[in-house]
């Protein structure tokens, strides 16, 4: 569904921050130079960055990470970025969560001084802004070490605020007095996230709230829906390409995109004037769209078409219907994900799954991918 415009820190947020830098963990400082920017490159993302000419990356989509390896006592994360959220993880745990920190330096210190790995993850969305990365910087005596390989595995994760985890921190389904969405949203936690953790893979989370396949959310922004945004890097930037690198080929796409075509009913003015005819163009749209993935992602790709219960709406049919139909033509990897589950208790902000919930949808893709003959 549509996400919210607070941006505002929450009190929660801003005492985890303040804390975090009262003991040492996290400390700001100024943007350092062009030349630190450069020598702390050594980092590996799989999301969609652009290069920026201060040697920072650019960046838009949600869930997009940055992982190192450093040795020493501690490590500075350049950043500038006033409208999203990140977490810092060092070995494996959360060691802060950075609230729209600005272009600074963020350190994580009083390390024991020895090999670390260090992951930075974007929890929020921002399609009409971008956020900016510049690296990581050893403290002083420690090094940063050469960049982590690629993982073999790669999933792709293509939808709309489900697949983005929206609200999923919340535990009240209005979080307008808690923060609001931004505050309450963890993409690191939502069920793609969550799944492709699991199985050691890399992933992108190319998700966009509010966004469907023909038909946005009751029908908003006519005449742009998420197949406009798809190939950018910078969601805000009209005519952005993203240059997919050559290694970047997912042997899974899992696609979780009719929630806002079909749950709101057509209001006058739209351009479908029954609900068959958006069917129609929905199917017409999604095909193309497989098309589109097929293309560029090869034969042996599976693409995973997703639906979840949405009442009497058609939406699940008519995705079994696109798989089948698929099928039918020859396509073997194209399959049908339905994922529902009696306790899902849909606590996030605006009805929207809750933490809670998007482990249980990430045990059922599991699930379904458990199927799947993926060769690596």
């Amino acid at each position: 569904m549509q996400p919210s415009p607070i941006r505002g820190l929450s009190r929660l947020s801003r005492r985890t921050l303040v804390a975090a830098t009262a003991a040492g963990l996290v400390a700001a400082v100024a943007a350092p130079s062009r030349a630190a920017v450069a020598a702390s490159r050594r980092f590996h993302t799989a999301g969609r960055v652009k290069a920026a000419a201060d040697g920072f990356v650019r960046y838009s989509w949600p869930g997009i990470y940055f992982e190192a390896r450093f040795r020493g006592t501690g490590v500075g994360i350049l950043l500038d970025d006033s409208v999203n959220d990140y977490d810092v993880q060092v070995d494996g745990r959360t060691t802060t969560t950075l609230v729209t920190p600005g272009r600074t330096t963020a350190w994580v210190t009083g390390l024991a001084d020895t090999e670390h790995r260090v992951r930075l993850v974007k929890r929020t969305e921002s399609p009409g802004s971008e956020g900016r990365f510049g690296g990581f910087v050893a403290a002083a005596g420690g090094a940063i070490l050469a960049r982590p390989p690629a993982r073999r595995r790669q999933i792709e994760f293509i939808g709309d605020s489900y697949t983005a985890g929206y609200g999923n921190l919340s535990g009240t389904r209005d979080c307008s007095g808690n923060g609001g969405v931004d505050r309450n949203t963890d993409s690191d936690l939502s069920f793609g996230a969550l799944t492709a953790r699991r199985l050691g893979a890399d992933y992108q989370i190319n998700a966009f709230s509010g966004r469907g396949m023909v038909r946005n959310y009751n029908g908003s922004s006519p005449g742009t829906d998420f197949r406009t945004y798809y190939d950018r890097a910078l969601l805000g930037v009209e005519g952005d390409v993203w240059q997919k690198p050559a290694d970047w080929r997912p042997q899974v796409v899992v696609i979780g995109l009719g929630l806002n075509d079909f749950s709101t009913p057509l209001s006058p003015g739209e351009r479908w004037g029954t609900e068959t005819e958006l069917v129609a163009a929905y199917e017409s749209a999604y095909h193309g769209f497989l098309d589109k993935l097929r293309a560029r992602y090869g034969p042996r790709t599976f693409l995973v078409v997703s639906a979840t219960d949405l009442g009497s709406s058609p939406f699940a049919e008519t995705v079994e219907g696109i798989a089948r139909t698929r099928n039918a033509r020859g396509d073997e990897r194209v399959g049908h994900w339905y994922y529902d589950d009696p306790a899902l208790d849909h606590l996030g902000c605006d009805w929207h799954p809750s933490a809670r919930d998007h482990r249980l949808i990430s045990g059922l893709l599991d699930d379904h991918l458990a199927t799947l003959p993926l060769c690596c």
